[in-house]
């Protein structure tokens, strides 16, 4: 009899709600600096539903870059547990976490999420694979609904700011993730870019994914349909 577990849930009951995208529960993390310990999450906890769209804000150092990562998967909170549709992530083995990540979970950074060396279709190819299982859509449509269907031969040095922004946001939804994790995605872009990218994501949450975004940005903050703000790694109340 196999034992294995499954990354995803048995559909809810009809009419039942929905298990929430992300639950954290009391997060805690701490680094040291020399002698110094440093408390960057304390006691944080939130949920994320589909369809969400959730702005992250506060000053440079409350924490905002640690909870995305405790969220993703990337790094582990010293107190505290994450589930991700329901499937606890935190305290898993790399290997586990890895797994939860891929299937479910795409991740967008201000510096892109792209490597170097590959072509933009080859980037979300490379993803899909990680995920292992088939791919939900291909490169080239991916690539059209997000107005870059040109550029998939390119490599990431001959893109615009805009079209990096654009592509960084494909592999970050390559594989139709449930959850999506923006961390200073518009931090570089300019008013319209940001515009578009922000409308792009909102158009994601409305097909029923989970949207969490860090940002310094009040265009974010003023698109989100709610605001959790934190301060010297708590949320303020």
């Amino acid at each position: 009899m196999s034992t294995a577990v499954s990354d995803s849930l048995p559909a809810a009951p009809l009419g039942a709600e929905p298990a929430p995208a992300v639950e954290a529960l009391s997060l805690y993390r701490f680094f040291r600096a020399g002698d110094e310990e440093v408390l960057a999450l304390r006691g944080v906890s939130l949920t994320l539903r589909p369809g969400e769209l959730v702005a992250v804000v506060g000053p440079s150092g409350s924490g905002k870059s640690t909870l995305l990562a405790c969220l993703a998967g990337l790094d582990e909170p010293d107190g505290g547990t994450v589930r991700v549709n329901g499937l606890r992530i935190s305290h898993q083995s790399e290997h586990r976490r890895a797994r939860l990540r891929a299937r479910h979970i795409g991740i967008l950074y201000q510096e892109r999420n792209l490597l170097a060396h590959l072509t933009i279709e080859q980037n979300i190819v490379l993803t899909q694979r990680i995920a292992d299982r088939c791919p939900s859509v291909h490169p080239a449509v991916l690539l059209a609904s997000l107005d870059i269907a040109d550029r998939g031969a390119a490599y990431p040095d001959q893109l615009s700011g805009g079209e990096l922004a654009r592509a960084g946001l494909a592999v970050a939804l390559a594989n139709d993730p449930l959850i999506v994790l923006a961390d200073e995605p518009t931090g570089e872009l300019d008013t319209t870019t940001e515009a578009d990218v922000l409308a792009m994501l909102r158009r994601r949450a409305a097909a029923g994914a989970a949207i969490l975004i860090a940002s310094h940005s009040p265009a974010v903050a003023a698109g989100a349909d709610r605001v959790i703000e934190l301060a010297d790694g708590q949320v303020v109340t």
